[in-house]
């Protein structure tokens, strides 16, 4: 038990620094993809051909593409077009662009939730469509996808372990760096998934405390 403890304690910098840059991956993404796919959605059901199809093409290929491929084009692709960019910023900016288009079709299913006489009344009183989906369908949609927009954010948090294969110090990273100084690999491990619990565990408490307080708003 002590040598288990000892892992983590005698560690301690390696775990810490890992886990703060999985911590710093997940908020910068988290908030970049939420926007980024509120926006897609918005896209998905507006009523202009060409944003629709821009909308749909996205969502289609990103959803269909490997996130370490994404992650290969940020870090290799990128750089041969003359755009010099760190490591973090493009894991981030992977993250963002993988996750978005996941963002974009939970909200999505969630606008359809709301029944058309709404923004159909809305638009009678003259509101326009950005109006009828910001204050009226975004929303509703909002409540109704939070289980599924909770467990994107999830997976997303766990995915930001692909940026270990970048050259990005996080937590995926540092069975490497614990087998470099001869540390037990299984208590290593151990102590990054309890890790990982304990940075889901607030993830899984918001969405409940949602879930009940809309509940009883409705």
């Amino acid at each position: 038990m002590d040598a288990f403890f000892n892992t983590l304690t005698g560690n301690w910098d390696i775990f810490s620094q890992g886990f703060l840059t999985t911590i710093k991956l997940f908020v910068i993404a988290a908030a970049g993809c939420l926007v980024v796919g509120t926006v897609l959605a918005m896209m998905r059901v507006s009523p202009v051909p060409v944003l629709r199809g821009f909308g749909a093409t996205y969502v289609n290929i990103i959803r269909n593409t490997p996130l370490t491929l994404v992650f290969a084009f940020m870090v290799f692709a990128i750089p041969k077009l003359d755009v010099n960019i760190d490591y973090f910023p493009s894991a981030c900016i992977a993250l963002i662009v993988y996750t978005s288009a996941f963002v974009c079709e939970v909200l999505r299913s969630g606008i359809n939730t709301v029944g058309a006489g709404q923004a159909e009344a809305a638009r009678a009183l003259g509101l326009t469509f950005g109006q009828v989906l910001g204050n009226i369908v975004l929303p509703q949609a909002i409540r109704a996808t939070v289980p599924p927009l909770m467990s994107v954010m999830i997976a997303l948090l766990k995915n930001t372990t692909i940026a270990a294969g970048f050259s990005v110090l996080e937590a995926g990273a540092i069975p490497a760096y614990m087998s470099e100084r001869g540390v037990n690999q299984f208590a290593t491990l151990l102590w990054i998934t309890i890790g990982f619990l304990i940075l889901i565990a607030p993830l899984v408490a918001t969405q409940r405390v949602l879930e009940r307080r809309w509940r009883i708003a409705r």
